[in-house]
C-alpha cells in the first residue's frame, strides 16, 4: 500500500448537525492520528444549518477530511453509499453524525477486522457495533429494541444491534451489495446473504448533547417492515458461488 493511502476511511453521514460535527472532528483525530494513515469524508445530505460550512472551512487545515454535498436530501443510506465511493482507504468505518458513537472504538474493531478475515479468508467480513449499554431516551431504546427484535427473528441475522452506525468493513465487499433506501439497516443480513462474516463487538455509546434526532418509532419498525420483506426476497435468491481457476489467465 502507498504511503500516502490511508488504512481506514472513516464516513459519517451528516444532516442539520452543526454543533456536533466540530467535536466529532477531533475525536476523530485523537483516535486515529499517529496510530494509522487515515481520512474522514463527511456526506452533507443538505443540511439546512450550518453544517456544511462549518465542514468546508475545517478541510481547509486538515487535508485528512473530504467534504461531500448532496445537492438534495437522500437519506442516511444514500449519505453512506457517496460517502463509501468516495473513500480511498481499502477499508471503511462509518459513524452517526450526531457524536453518540466514540470514535475511540474504531482501532480495535479494525484489529478484529483483520482477525477475522485472516481466518476467513476470501470471505466478505463485517465487524458490527453493539450498543450494549445505550445512553437514550425510553422511546428510543424501546422503538430500537421492538424492531432489532422484529428483524431478528424474520431474517435471523443473529445481530443484536443493526441500528449502531459503528461499523466496519472492507469498502469493496459493501459496494458489491445491492444498493437501496434504508440498506444501512440491513448489513448483517446483506453480508450473510453473500457468503460473508458478521460480528458484533460492544461499543461505547453517548448521550446525544445537541440537536435532533431524525428516528422515532414510525422510521424504526412501520418503514422497516417493507425492506424486510424486500431484504427475505433477496435471501432466497441468494446464490453464492464456489469456483475454481483451472487454468492461467491470458497475460496478453
Amino acid at each position: 500500500m502507498p504511503r500516502d493511502t490511508p488504512a481506514v476511511s472513516v464516513v459519517v453521514p451528516v444532516h442539520n448537525e452543526s454543533q456536533n460535527v466540530l467535536p466529532l472532528l477531533a475525536q476523530i483525530e485523537a483516535a486515529l492520528a499517529g496510530r494509522m494513515p487515515f481520512e474522514a469524508v463527511f456526506v452533507d445530505d443538505l443540511s439546512t444549518d450550518d453544517t456544511l460550512r462549518i465542514l468546508t472551512d475545517h478541510a481547509v487545515t486538515h487535508p485528512w477530511l473530504t467534504v461531500v454535498a448532496h445537492r438534495n436530501n437522500c437519506g442516511q443510506s444514500a449519505a453512506v453509499r457517496t460517502g463509501v465511493r468516495e473513500a480511498s482507504a481499502p477499508l471503511v468505518a462509518t459513524l452517526d453524525g450526531d457524536g453518540q458513537n466514540d470514535p475511540a472504538d474504531v482501532p480495535a474493531m479494525l484489529a478484529r477486522w483483520h482477525e477475522v478475515h485472516r481466518a476467513s479468508p476470501g470471505k466478505p467480513v463485517l465487524i458490527a457495533g453493539w450498543r450494549s449499554k445505550r445512553q437514550d431516551t425510553w422511546v428510543k431504546r424501546m422503538s430500537s429494541r421492538i424492531a432489532n427484535g422484529v428483524r431478528s427473528r424474520l431474517l435471523g441475522d443473529a445481530t443484536p444491534d443493526t441500528g449502531c452506525g459503528l461499523k466496519l468493513f472492507a469498502r469493496e465487499d459493501f459496494l458489491a451489495l445491492p444498493w437501496f433506501d434504508h440498506m444501512h439497516r440491513f448489513l448483517p443480513a446483506l453480508i450473510q446473504r453473500a457468503g460473508g462474516v458478521v460480528e458484533s463487538v460492544p461499543v461505547a455509546h453517548r448521550p446525544r448533547l445537541q440537536g435532533q434526532s431524525h428516528y422515532g418509532i414510525h422510521n424504526r419498525l412501520w418503514v422497516g417492515l417493507v425492506d424486510i420483506l424486500g431484504v427475505i426476497w433477496l435471501q432466497q435468491r441468494a446464490r453464492v458461488p464456489q469456483a475454481d481457476r483451472l487454468t492461467n489467465k491470458d497475460p496478453r
